[in-house]
């Protein structure tokens, strides 16, 4: 996805390096955001898994318990996730050659 979203805001990344911008901005610009959609997406499936456990063990005669380890590592997965899948997009769109993008 982060492939597609370089390739589709070309011409915002070549309007912010024509203003100023280094392809360090545009590095951070994008592995932010895909650390931060895995981040967010992490606390979403670790409050839907909370959620189905509760659910599951209102009809279970014992009690899920999900402690703060499992948490963590969920949280640190996704965004190990996002920094993994995000640095290659990232320099793809830090490197990218002005004139061709604003062509």
């Amino acid at each position: 996805m982060m492939y597609i979203s370089v390739s589709e805001r070309t011409r915002e990344i070549g309007i912010r390096l024509a203003i100023g911008a280094t392809p360090k901005n545009i590095l951070f610009q994008f592995l932010l955001e895909a650390v931060l959609l895995t981040g967010i997406g992490g606390l979403i499936g670790f409050g839907i898994g909370g959620g189905l456990a509760w659910l599951i063990s209102l009809f279970l005669p014992f009690r899920a318990v999900i402690g703060v380890g499992s948490f963590l590592l969920a949280f640190c997965v996704s965004t190990f996730v996002g920094i993994l899948f995000g640095i290659l997009p990232a320099k793809n769109a830090a490197n990218k050659n002005l004139i061709d993008i604003l062509r």
